[in-house]
């Protein structure tokens, strides 16, 4: 039963007086729930649970943490059909779809447990002492990953599941030992507080501490924005907009201890179409990247809202081709009204921009709520000097730039703001012809994809999820796959410690037989 209340802790809290509800887009009218917003004293209150469990749980064992998440997991898919119906009821999208992103949410809980419960991601390091070293003795030193404390997720308007309330983020941060107050999304507040309560029952199943997770309300951005200021708070993680992602940046930037934000911002994903390929298969690209274009209506962030190629017949047959599939395509539903509303505004903005030409344009009626996807093209030279071009356009739409030539195809990859992926469409033996365009998209990018599309991140331990920014705040780290703990922790050295007051992962027996560095060897043998 969704109750409307904020998550404090293993206790419910309605003490508010500002309210709202979800809207379900594809039924064009609001649902039934009326959520309350957490209140300053709420706020006040999860954190400071949150701050009392960071002390037993920053020192939780490894297979305890399995437990938790895997318990997390298991009582997601134990809610079933309620998840699912109002995952689909605050979203528009299709049971399969929240199908698929339930089993990425889980998938993704399950991996940091592995991670967790094996124990080397804690990256143990040991320079053993060499007291008979000349000139002078050498301290015995050892270093390993410690959780930074009270971690603050915002939940993602378009996965309710696998970026929001116990998705990649979420897993993380309690996978290293912090724990988690999520600020709920409010267009599937009712989604988000089924999985709060699942992560509460799994705490509790598991004897984890009161406050290690908590669930807060908020229909804007006060809530966030006290949460991030708050001096309880050591780090923040927020999928969403370049606008928000940035403000929750600065406003912690400015506090008295400033902490890390690791914002995923989004993404143009620009698509550069090698000449050869575009004359021998322009036809097949283009209904590849139609399909792209609009699935999931274009809401999410690797749409390939940029594709990059140089004038010629094949390029032009691309265009029109892609220009026919897409009409073909019919529309979907978006997000919100909002997001609908924020879609058609962007997409008027850029048609309406100096030489920019409309190539296709759905134009037939749709219901309300529903994106009608367009594409357009520009020259490069027009491209390079407005800025506004560069938008990213939430939605099922894309632009081609098309370029003079080789050199100012590389001028304008290397003037891109930073993104989250680049794809390189080739033909056989043609890349070896450009890697100047490699190096240029390399430098612009968190990720390069060969022959194929954007859209679909695969959770796993080689995947690169953010990018130079603004695509995230720190290209350094992934937003997804179990590498993504270390946003979470900071390294932390002991200086001739007792061996038997070490923790475990540091102690010369090794009795959690993990890997560790020793004297510059990977190991698994006791000193």
């Amino acid at each position: 039963m969704i109750t409307g209340k904020n998550q404090i802790g293993n206790t419910l809290s309605a003490t508010g007086t500002i309210t709202f509800t979800t809207y379900n887009p594809e039924l064009d009218r609001e649902n039934d729930v009326v959520f309350t917003e957490a209140t300053q004293e709420e706020i006040e209150q999860a954190l400071s649970l949150a701050t009392d469990a960071f002390k037993e749980f920053r020192n939780v064992s490894g297979k305890k943490k399995a437990e938790f998440l895997n318990a997390i997991a298991d009582e997601i898919l134990a809610l079933d059909d309620t998840l699912v119906k109002t995952y689909c009821s605050e979203t528009g999208l299709p049971e399969g779809r929240a199908k698929g992103e339930r089993g990425r949410t889980v998938g993704q809980l399950r991996s940091f447990a592995n991670l967790v419960e094996e124990g080397s991601w804690v990256e143990a390091t040991i320079d053993k002492a060499q007291p008979n070293r000349e000139p002078m003795p050498k301290a015995d030193i050892r270093k390993m990953n410690i959780p930074l404390g009270p971690v603050v997720v915002f939940g993602a308007s378009n996965f309710p599941l696998a970026y929001s309330t116990a998705g990649g983020d979420t897993a993380a941060a309690l996978a290293a030992g912090c724990p988690v107050i999520v600020k709920s999304h409010p267009m599937h507040a009712g989604t988000g507080e089924l999985v709060a309560s699942a992560i509460i029952k799994a705490a509790k199943e598991t004897g984890m501490p009161n406050g290690v997770f908590s669930n807060l309300n908020s229909s804007g951005i006060e809530v966030g924005q006290q949460l991030v200021a708050n001096s309880k708070v050591k780090a923040v993680g927020f999928t969403g907009s370049i606008k928000g992602g940035r403000a929750l940046l600065d406003l912690a930037a400015k506090r008295e201890e400033p902490i890390p934000v690791f914002a995923e911002m989004g993404s143009i994903n620009p698509v550069v179409l090698l000449p050869k390929a575009l004359e021998n298969r322009a036809a097949d690209i283009a209904k590849t990247y139609a399909g792209s274009i609009t699935l999931g209506t274009g809401q999410f962030c690797t749409n390939p809202g940029l594709l990059l190629g140089i004038k010629s017949k094949g390029l032009t047959d691309f265009v029109e081709q892609l220009s026919t599939e897409i009409i073909k395509i019919e529309p979907s539903c978006m997000l919100h009204p909002n997001i609908k509303k924020g879609y058609e505004a962007n997409k008027s903005k850029i048609v309406n921009e100096d030489k920019v030409e409309i190539k296709a344009n759905f134009t037939s009626d749709v219901h309300n709520n529903y994106a009608q996807q367009a594409v357009v093209t520009v020259e490069g030279k027009t491209f390079l000097e407005n800025p506004t071009l560069h938008l990213e356009v939430f939605g099922p739409f894309s632009m081609v730039v098309e370029c003079d030539n080789e050199t100012e195809l590389e001028t304008v990859i290397s003037n891109l703001e930073g993104q989250l992926t680049g794809t390189i469409i080739s033909d056989d033996n043609e890349l070896s012809s450009y890697n100047i365009l490699v190096d240029a998209l390399q430098n612009r990018v968190g990720r390069i994809i060969f022959n194929g599309v954007p859209t679909g991140v695969e959770v796993c331990e080689s995947m690169v999820h953010g990018g130079p920014y603004p695509a995230s705040t720190d290209s350094r780290f992934t937003a997804v796959g179990i590498n993504s703990i270390n946003r979470w922790v900071r390294p932390f050295s002991y200086q001739s410690w007792p061996n038997h007051l070490l923790p475990k992962e540091l102690q010369n027996e090794n009795p959690l037989d993990i890997f560790r560095s020793i004297d510059g060897e990977r190991t698994k043998d006791k000193i």
